[in-house]
């Protein structure tokens, strides 16, 4: 479980610090090229890249999602137990509520 934070909390860094550091790098001119561009162009310029590099790490973190072994994470077996438990009692108590309103329609 340690790993898969690990990775989500990496991935989240990089999905915060990636669009901010383009946007400031165009802001302050510290890219090349970017002096030349108009304001207009700057802007939407620098939007577009931080979009895009959000997009891509979270293509990358999916990726690394697909690429985990699904038998490495098993349910707990007193979860699943109590989980079919709710959902038996959900259903028995939902066809005798709908019986009840069928008889008070009636």
């Amino acid at each position: 479980m340690a790993g898969v934070m690990h990775k989500f909390l990496i991935a989240s860094m990089f999905m915060w610090i990636l669009p901010v550091a383009i946007l400031y790098g165009f802001n302050h001119n510290l890219l090349p090229g970017s002096t030349t561009l108009s304001p207009h162009s700057l802007i939407l310029l620098s939007g577009f890249l931080a979009v895009v590099s959000v997009n891509t790490v979270i293509v990358f973190y999916i990726c690394m999602a697909m690429k985990e072994p699904a038998d490495k994470h098993k349910p707990d077996a007193a979860f699943l137990a109590e989980a079919k438990d709710s959902v038996n009692k959900l259903t028995k108590g939902a066809t005798s509520s709908d019986d009840h309103a069928l008889k008070k329609q009636e």
